[in-house]
């Protein structure tokens, strides 16, 4: 009952709500994200409950990737990555005059995919957390270290920098007092720098700002950034018809559990998910002929799946401190602001905090689908606001944010410097999600890495093969590093073979 009253009370309400409606505006602006819109939010949470702040912030997560759906539908281009098996089949209905029925579908899956990600949180979390209960520093260490290394697989061809990128967020991020000498650090002599690299800042340059300065880019390029009206496509009723829903309940609940199971696969993402779910249902359709040029059922399928991938995002990152996603990475951030790691204690000593967010995390999916279905024609206007307006909106909400976040100017030139940053790097092709990782667990790494050489006594090598654990993580962390090397000899042999 008391969890309850906490879901139930008035800030966390608000919070919720705005957490709900603001999250299907991100995803429904064209070049704006999930990741986007929970970093921007994380400076407004300082202050608040960490029961609220939570909440606001998974339920812009699992939001966003809604709203992605409706620009996918209506003008073929995905609000976020995860939107993008929809595309096709979305819009091929949308111009069929079936858009209304299309963003309807994929209103009512994508709150059954959350919702049944939700449960899946609820239940299997605290049952790996028992796991982490066995686990000590040198098994934290690893563990930190083979989830920034596993994220440099969001980068499909680019593995060895995505690691790369991991690495440099681990360096920037021990920039400070050592925490145990309390001896300087690469501070160049600046005493702004000896308390360390502020998060939020550092987070709201990498991605904000760096997505700003790229679209800053395409508009000074001739990129169209004005779209055709979608609205004209929503005529009639969005709730989708009984029979037609009935019909595809095993589909939805199959692409729900195909996308949950993804999302607690460490860096595999809402597209991995939707695009397996995608292929599931065609290989399964009676007709899969129409898929790609006007299928419900693909529609049903990515949308189930993509926000199914939130729910299991959030398993591993509450569990273990591994996000499934870039997006849990970010929440990793916002985590640790509110002074929580994750862990067993997450489940014993916070389950007044933990069980509250996930019972709101789930009541977020269904008030989505219900407030989907009413206010989806008035976020399709959304669409055709020009990103020439939207990139100035965005800079002044950063930079209020960052400097809200401490009050200091020295936090606005984090914000920069992590914007430039963040800017080269994609323009360079090395992705920001594993920097934005390494930034956030440097401090974890380092403290488990001391921790567990006093633990150790002298000599680590017999006290890591006393640890199974220890054992089993170290083999996935060189398999990761091996990887990206084997890949690029494969890709290489390949091209070889098509050369001959």
């Amino acid at each position: 009952m008391e969890m309850f009253n906490a879901i139930f009370s008035v800030d966390v309400f608000i919070a919720l709500m705005i957490g709900v409606c603001g999250g299907m505006f991100i995803g429904a602006m064209p070049g704006l994200n999930a990741t986007m819109g929970v970093t921007l939010l994380i400076p407004l949470t300082f202050g608040m409950n960490p029961v609220a702040a939570l909440i606001m912030l998974t339920s812009v997560y699992t939001s966003a990737v809604y709203g992605g759906s409706i620009t996918a539908i209506l003008i073929h281009t995905p609000g976020t990555p995860s939107s993008a098996a929809t595309a096709d089949d979305g819009f091929a209905l949308a111009r069929q005059g079936l858009g209304t029925q299309a963003v309807g579908m994929s209103t009512v899956c994508s709150m059954v995919g959350g919702a049944v990600s939700g449960v899946a949180l609820l239940t299997l979390s605290p049952l790996l957390a028992q796991f982490a209960l066995k686990c000590n520093a040198l098994e934290y260490f690893l563990m930190g270290v083979f989830g920034i290394l596993i994220m440099g697989g969001l980068s499909q061809g680019a593995e060895l920098k995505g690691i790369l990128s991991g690495v440099l967020g681990l360096f920037i991020g021990v920039i400070g007092l050592d925490p145990v000498y309390g001896v300087p650090r690469y501070t160049m002599g600046n005493i702004y720098m000896e308390g360390g690299i502020p998060l939020a800042p550092a987070l709201i340059g990498i991605y904000a700002i760096s997505q700003v300065l790229v679209s800053v880019e395409e508009m000074a390029s001739g990129k169209k950034m004005i779209f055709d009206d979608p609205r004209k496509a929503l005529d009639g009723s969005l709730v989708p018809k009984w029979s037609v829903l009935k019909g595809m309940t095993g589909l939805i609940l199959k692409s729900s559990l195909i996308g949950t199971i993804v999302g607690i696969i460490p860096a595999a993402g809402g597209n991995v998910g939707s695009w397996m779910a995608y292929r599931m249902a065609k290989n399964s359709s009676k007709h899969p002929e129409l898929f790609g040029k006007g299928s419900m059922e693909g529609v049903a399928a990515s949308e189930a799946a993509n926000n199914a991938v939130t729910g299991g995002a959030l398993i591993p990152l509450l569990t273990l401190g591994i996000p499934g996603s870039a997006v849990a990475a970010i929440l990793l951030g916002g985590l640790m602001i509110h002074g929580l790691q994750p862990g067993y204690d997450l489940f014993s000593k916070f389950a007044h905090i933990t069980y509250p967010v996930i019972w709101g995390f789930i009541l977020a999916n269904i008030l989505m689908g219900i407030i989907g279905l009413c206010i989806a024609k008035q976020i399709a206007k959304v669409c055709v606001v020009p990103m020439a307006i939207l990139c100035p909106i965005i800079i002044a909400l950063a930079t209020i944010g960052s400097f809200a976040t401490n009050s200091s100017y020295f936090d606005v030139i984090v914000m920069a410097c992590g914007g430039a940053l963040g800017f080269v790097m994609r323009k360079t092709g090395f992705p920001v999600a594993p920097l934005s990782l390494g930034l956030c667990l440097s401090s974890l790494v380092e403290a488990n890495w001391q921790r567990a050489l006093v633990l150790s006594r002298g000599n680590m090598l017999r006290y890591f093969l006393r640890r199974p654990i220890s054992i089993g993580l170290a083999v996935l962390v060189v398999a990761t590093l091996v990887s990206p090397f084997v890949a690029q000899w494969f890709r290489s042999q390949k091209i070889k073979k098509g050369a001959e």
